[in-house]
């Protein structure tokens, strides 16, 4: 891709990419930026995840922005990114086709950096909704919002508060609170993520309490998804001298069932973070189902149709269906 020797203004699924902040103006040259909020398409509504501002942000002064990368394409078209979130929301899209009461939390990857709000994003709920399933797109606080890969020390450096962690599980707990009004069944909430997205799902999956304090009866609920479906992940292996693990996931028989993708030739995180993903899942007897293909690349999202990757979508509707998350075809049409 191009930049890939420098700073990047944006990739999706940055993952373990070295941030070199030295050359921010060269990258800037070749995108095009637009200082304004992302906006769902018409008929959808963001939904701010808090009552007032979010825990434990200190004032910004960067307004949120989206940009996109004009010599940078996947699937023959841009993408856009969404950088500086500071005030996270959701927008729900709701079935198109008979409702199987199934929902799923997509989490665009960007490295903890940015959003990759459509490829990564809206362009999920597109397929999810065609098949009965609520989708609901995660705007999360970023940038420094994650685990990050920073090359001066080589080491993996987190955040002084979750902000993604925080504002994922506060999703979950008010979706589950308004499942009637969003005629959801709240045993059936998934959550599915992107390369950082990625980690996201696998953080959230394996956080045993909430990573800030109440605020109502939304933070009552449980705050992990009831399934997991996670992307060409990041940020879950760390050290090249082990095969591990990385110590801030812990999994346990309580992690919900999981699903994982990735091509092997991804070039941005290699795909021994799925590797020791699955092997601690299956540990602990998890149920997981992963698929690994020999190219892809990274980010490919449903923009490779024609390759063998562009599978994925197909073996996770029969994953779902396995785990009694969906109902069958002949049934959705008898429902409808």
């Amino acid at each position: 891709m191009p930049l890939r020797s420098s700073y990047r203004v944006f990739r999706p699924g940055w993952g373990m990419t070295v941030i070199a902040t030295a050359l921010i103006c060269v990258a800037a040259a070749a995108a095009t930026s637009r200082a304004d909020v992302w906006q769902p398409s018409k008929g959808h509504t963001q939904i701010p995840l808090w009552p007032g501002a979010a825990p434990d942000m200190s004032p910004s002064t960067t307004a949120e922005s989206m940009h996109t990368d004009a010599g940078n394409m996947i699937g023959g078209k841009r993408y856009y990114g969404v950088r500086d979130v500071s005030r996270p929301t959701m927008t729900i899209y709701s079935p198109t086709v008979a409702n199987t009461g199934a929902a799923i939390v997509v989490y665009p990857g960007g490295g903890y950096r940015a959003l990759a709000i459509d490829l990564e994003g809206t362009e999920l709920c597109d397929w999810l909704v065609a098949k009965g399933i609520t989708c609901v797109v995660l705007k999360y606080r970023v940038p420094d919002s994650g685990p990050h890969y920073y090359a001066d020390c080589k080491c993996q450096r987190f955040p002084k508060a979750p902000w993604a962690l925080q504002d994922a599980q506060r999703a979950m707990g008010l979706l589950r609170a308004h499942a009637a009004e969003y005629k959801l069944d709240p045993h059936k909430l998934g959550a599915m993520g992107f390369s950082a997205g990625g980690h996201l799902v696998a953080w959230i999956s394996n956080a045993k309490e909430r990573a800030y304090k109440r605020i109502d009866a939304a933070d009552d609920q449980p705050s992990q998804p009831d399934f997991a479906i996670v992307a060409y992940p990041g940020h879950l292996w760390i050290d090249e001298a082990k095969f591990e693990l990385h110590d801030h996931i812990r999994v346990t028989a309580r992690t919900p069932p999981t699903f994982i993708v990735q091509a092997t030739d991804d070039d941005v995180d290699d795909v021994n973070h799925s590797l020791v993903y699955y092997r601690a899942l299956v540990a602990a007897k998890v149920p997981v189902e992963m698929h690994l293909f020999a190219h892809g690349g990274h980010a490919f999202g449903l923009r490779k149709p024609t390759e063998p990757v562009g599978a994925w979508p197909q073996l996770v509707d029969s994953w779902l269906a396995s785990i009694g998350m969906t109902q069958s075809t002949s049934s959705a049409k008898k429902a409808k």
